[in-house]
């Protein structure tokens, strides 16, 4: 029946939004920023436009339909193996799909920072002192080291919420990442990144504001390789925003 059901349903179609630009994209501090944590030249953001109403039921079929549509193949950028964005121009065998939260419509999930013996009062981000973590910080042991004593600090959920992913990400930074002594210029720029990337609405009976926007995880292969690079920051993040 489902698969009856898949061949009367119209394939998805897309099409390039060249001339949409991203704010973060434009900004001089996040570029100094990412060139200081070694991911300057590393992210990237397109948008594309579809023709017909998406459901999240579809959204294995939605993202293999992205990857097989013509203009997308011509203009999706990834990374190439040495490390130059280029055009997709090959053909997407599977795709995982996972579906992200995307909650949050304030800061206060960073609260537990300042509380918990990770940040001074002035936001100064406390170091390790101890041979096991020699070299680390509060904050990337909170972040990274499951059996830590503030690891809980941040619930489970919280974690998976797309504003947190992005603040990671911003944390541990590339390869050659020079990492920053305060916490403010993560916060600030996950809070860019965040607010250029989802749409929001609000309820006019209550002033309610809510995030719109559908946030999907993807890891693409070709064969049995990744057509993005691997490791989970370089995974393609989809973010459907309503129009």
């Amino acid at each position: 029946m489902a698969a009856e059901q898949r061949r009367r349903q119209r394939s998805f179609s897309f099409g390039l939004l060249a001339n949409k630009k991203f704010a973060f994209q434009q900004d001089a501090r996040t570029s100094e920023l990412f060139l200081k944590w070694s991911m300057l030249g590393r992210i990237t953001a397109q948008a594309f436009n579809f023709d017909q109403q998406f459901n999240l039921y579809r959204k294995q079929e939605f993202v293999l339909d992205f990857f097989k549509d013509p203009c997308v193949v011509s203009n999706l950028k990834v990374l190439g193996a040495r490390g130059l964005w280029k055009s997709l121009d090959t053909e997407v065998l599977k795709a995982n799909v996972e579906v992200v939260p995307c909650t949050r419509v304030s800061m206060d999930v960073f609260d537990p920072l300042y509380s918990h013996g990770i940040l001074r009062p002035t936001g100064h981000i406390l170091k390790c002192f101890d041979d096991f973590y020699a070299d680390f910080d509060e904050l990337r042991k909170m972040l990274l080291i499951e059996d830590s004593e503030k690891y809980e600090i941040i619930s489970p959920e919280d974690r998976q919420e797309f504003l947190f992913q992005l603040f990671k990400h911003f944390c541990l930074g590339g390869e050659l990442c020079q990492y920053e002594d305060v916490i403010e210029p993560y916060i600030e720029t996950a809070r860019s990144v965040y607010k250029d990337m989802v749409s929001v609405q609000k309820d006019p009976a209550t002033d309610k504001i809510s995030i719109i926007s559908t946030v999907l995880k993807v890891s693409a292969y070709v064969s049995m390789t990744f057509v993005l690079a691997k490791g989970t920051p370089s995974l393609l993040r989809i973010t459907l925003c309503p129009t």
